[in-house]
């Protein structure tokens, strides 16, 4: 089998599709695009919590059509450091949870949760992924993506392998 490679011919890495998880085992997604509502009830953030986090005003956040661009941008981000947690206990959604909620000494003593609220997410992602890829976990070999175009929504389906 030869290595997939990019419009150069030179190989991609095989983990450049590693930053997603393979399946929504959380359910976050749905036809029709993030349950932004989903994600901020599974970490037990508030309004006030995203809507910081976001940097949005509070009363602004919302989880009908008209959400704020900046929370369902941070609130993605969020979800998918969640579905890749996911993935290492094998779709166990309370696993997940209960991971997010404990104090971690690999991280300062803090919980998963607080550094998310912390606006720390970022180096979370990033010990997530070393974490994964230190245990072996499988790599997608293939990935569904709907994209919605405009806010009226024509969708599209992109499939990467």
């Amino acid at each position: 089998m030869l290595p997939a490679s990019h419009a150069t011919g030179s190989p991609m890495p095989s983990n450049l599709f590693a930053n997603i998880p393979s399946t929504d085992h959380l359910s976050f997604w749905a036809d029709h695009g993030l349950d932004a509502q989903r994600v901020a009830k599974f970490l037990d953030l508030d309004k006030r919590d995203v809507a910081h986090l976001a940097d949005v005003s509070p009363a602004s956040v919302r989880w009908d059509q008209k959400i704020p661009q900046e929370v369902l941008n941070y609130l993605t981000e969020i979800a998918v450091i969640c579905g890749l947690v996911a993935q290492f206990f094998d779709g166990d959604a309370r696993k997940t949870q209960l991971w997010f909620q404990t104090r971690n000494p690999l991280l300062g003593n803090i919980s998963p949760r607080d550094m998310v609220r912390y606006g720390r997410h970022e180096k979370l992602r990033k010990v997530v992924m070393e974490a994964l890829t230190e245990n072996g976990i499988p790599l997608p070999s293939a990935v569904d993506v709907t994209i919605r175009e405009g806010t009226g929504g024509s969708k599209k389906k992109a499939r990467t392998s």
